[in-house]
């Protein structure tokens, strides 16, 4: 699911749109119809692959001979990749042309997917991987300026809902078909299956598609007038988001700031962040508009979604590595404790698109929180006879309350928004989905490892023979294993060896409860941010950015 979604009812991207859609035709004579399925299908491939591997990660940290930890890098690196070229795709859009860049996006993205596939270490999978993500950044935000420039304003909700099912549905589709994909083929096809889909949609664009004349125009002006990309704020956000990553993915593993290696990432992010700041604030056609994200609502909105995208990228990652490392689920299993929660989150977006209407988006975004940051506490009750349907439910309470903050957040945020700079607020809102994932994943990953140290201490202070319950489970498990034939050292071996399993099972759980914990407050963050929004018009609509 993505803010994309969201905008999913939206009425077009502006006067373009309006004037080309008058006809029954899309520009070059095309059916509108076909370059919906078209445009729809390549969108689902895309948003497929933010979360078709996370069930996958146990099969890829074994077949590449990685801990976990470094396997996350897999989800965290196309999500900070995809960040990093939202910003640039409307101008590079404009510049060179929305069916130029489609394309080069889909064919970067194919290409990219199935080098992924053949990756023969994690180095060379990350460096695909954020060429994939390069090559998806580019694709779901042209989607619904395709669509409003190929349907006349009578036909565009339909053309929208279309669009809308295929973005939700990927990210229910994803976990199940990813972990189906490792448990009976390989985890490397949870990439190469992009490769003929890619391959497809790349030839029907390019029959299908046209610019229309209005977008052709726009591309001689901006020659005429030798409008410049922002290629140094373009590489200083880069640089930014870059070693950020780095740092929080790397620094629990690293020793954090007592490592020579993070605190030069560190100074790096710092040096960049710093220099962007007046170097885009100066800029006529800055790659990221700072203004937007310096006032209240769109700023409070803009950590909205930050928070949101790290619920969402971190429970689809963790849940499932969580059941399949402590409670035998198979990939598929696993995969499939997501699905209950998918399907909600369908029917919730419909729901959640007739309560807009309604009730100020203020109200839904904080509800939405609250039942979120209730769903992550609920998590925090697991122990060792959890069952499938505990956590398949806890997905069901992430999925009611999720799309109330996505159908929401997409109305408030445009609110005092200039119709110029709609395309940047589009960008900066998915850049904040995909960024907060990213930071919620190496959140997660450095409260897992670092809580998990301090209960191994913790409990392990109980394993010592003055304690007389160790004493106690001790002889009790001896006898057991005399009782199943061990010999009497060899069965005090294996008792000493099942408490110690057992005290790993649970410091794991104790790990989890404590990620679970911190979900929980970064949703509940959202809650007062979303009251002091500011109310808008109902049944406006926003408008649909790029």
């Amino acid at each position: 699911m993505s803010a994309a979604a969201a905008q999913a009812g939206g009425k077009g991207s502006g006067k373009v749109g309006e004037k080309s859609g008058a006809s029954a035709k899309a520009p070059g004579g095309h059916n509108p119809w076909a370059i919906a399925l078209v445009v729809s299908l390549a969108t689902f491939m895309e948003v497929l692959d933010t979360t078709i591997a996370n069930v996958a990660l146990r099969y890829i940290s074994g077949g590449l001979a990685v801990g976990p930890d470094e396997a996350a890098w897999v989800v965290t690196s196309y999500l900070v990749a995809n960040a990093i070229v939202l910003t640039a795709s409307s101008f590079l859009a404009k510049r060179f042309g929305r069916k130029a860049f489609f394309m080069w996006s889909i064919a970067l993205f194919t290409v990219a997917s199935v080098l992924c596939g053949f990756a023969w270490n994690l180095e060379s999978l990350l460096v695909f991987r954020v060429l994939q993500g390069l090559g998806g950044g580019g694709m779901a935000p042209l989607a619904q300026s395709i669509l409003a420039d190929s349907f006349p304003p009578v036909k565009r909700g339909q053309a929208f809902a279309l669009y809308g099912l295929a973005v939700v549905v990927a990210p229910v589709v994803g976990p199940t078909l990813g972990g189906w994909l490792s448990d009976n083929v390989s985890w490397h096809w949870c990439f190469l299956i992009n490769g003929p889909i890619g391959l497809i949609a790349l030839g029907l664009m390019h029959v299908l598609l046209q610019d229309p004349p209005g977008a052709v125009e726009e591309r001689r002006r901006l020659r005429r007038e030798g409008v410049r990309f922002d290629l140094v704020g373009f590489l200083l956000v880069a640089t930014f988001l870059g070693a950020l990553e780095v740092v929080l993915d790397e620094g629990q593993r690293k020793d954090w700031f007592g490592s020579n290696f993070i605190v030069v990432f560190a100074v790096i992010c710092a040096v960049a962040f710093v220099a962007m700041i007046p170097w885009e604030l100066t800029r006529k056609n800055p790659v990221v508009d700072l203004r937007l994200l310096g006032s209240r609502q769109f700023g409070s909105c803009f950590l909205v979604m930050m928070a949101t995208g790290a619920i969402l990228i971190a429970t689809t990652q963790f849940v499932p590595q969580l059941v399949q490392e402590y409670y035998g689920y198979t990939a598929t299993l696993a995969g499939l404790v997501l699905a209950p929660g998918g399907l909600v989150t369908v029917f919730m977006m419909l729901v959640s698109g007739r309560l807009s209407g309604k009730v100020q988006p203020k109200y839904l975004i904080a509800l939405g929180a609250a039942i979120v940051s209730a769903a992550m506490y609920d998590l925090t009750r697991l122990y060792g006879d959890t069952s499938f349907w505990f956590f398949a439910w806890s997905r069901i309470y992430i999925g009611i309350g999720l799309p109330m903050i996505f159908i929401s957040i997409t109305a408030v945020s445009y609110e005092g928004i200039e119709k110029a700079q709609t395309d940047q607020a589009s960008a900066l809102i998915n850049v904040a989905r995909n960024v907060g994932g990213s930071m919620g994943v190496s959140l997660a990953q450095n409260v897992l490892a670092h809580r998990q140290q301090f209960h191994q201490s913790r409990l392990g202070e109980s394993i010592s023979s003055a304690n007389p319950n160790y004493q106690e489970t001790l002889r009790a498990a001896t006898q057991y294993f005399q009782a199943h034939g061990a010999s009497g050292i060899e069965a005090q071996n294996q008792a000493i060896a099942w408490i110690g399993q057992q005290l790993q099972t649970q410091v794991a759980y104790w790990g989890y409860i404590d990620v679970f914990w911190s979900l929980c407050l970064v949703s509940g963050a959202a809650v007062p941010l979303a009251m002091i929004l500011s109310k808008v018009k109902l049944g406006g609509g926003a408008p649909a950015g790029h």
